[in-house]
């Protein structure tokens, strides 16, 4: 038997390997365009226009978030939490499981001059 039998160049094998790479790539980016929107696109930009119709001037007002009842995406079911130390505030059905999430850090008007730190979440599903 001879000691050169299936030995390649190494141009060859890099040129071979790069070609797979890119093949493979292409699948997967071809493959990854091909879905429509998913629950997981849902929740961000339903945060932020819940997060602009509840801030004046920086701060979350409780007493807005009933403004965000149209704010969750065509067709899907929209709940937005408020909470700060022991209180809480919620509008929109139970909370499914399954829903997409996203929350923010938001300082919470309490009262006059009564400002705290408070989180913002909203949970879309459908």
């Amino acid at each position: 038997m001879s000691r050169l039998r299936g030995q390649v160049e190494p141009l060859a094998a890099l040129a071979a390997l790069f070609a797979v790479c890119v093949g493979l790539s292409t699948y997967a980016v071809v493959l990854a365009d091909t879905g429509g929107p998913t629950d997981r696109d849902l929740a961000e930009p339903t945060l932020a226009a819940v997060h602009d119709d509840v801030t004046v001037r920086g701060v979350v007002h409780p007493a807005r978030l009933d403004r965000t009842r149209g704010d969750g995406p065509v067709g899907a079911r929209l709940n937005v939490s408020l909470a700060t130390g022991d209180r809480r505030w919620a509008v929109g059905p139970v909370v499914a499981a399954h829903g997409d999430r996203a929350s923010r850090t938001v300082s919470v008007r309490l009262g006059p001059g009564r400002v705290r730190a408070g989180n913002l979440r909203v949970v879309v599903w459908r």
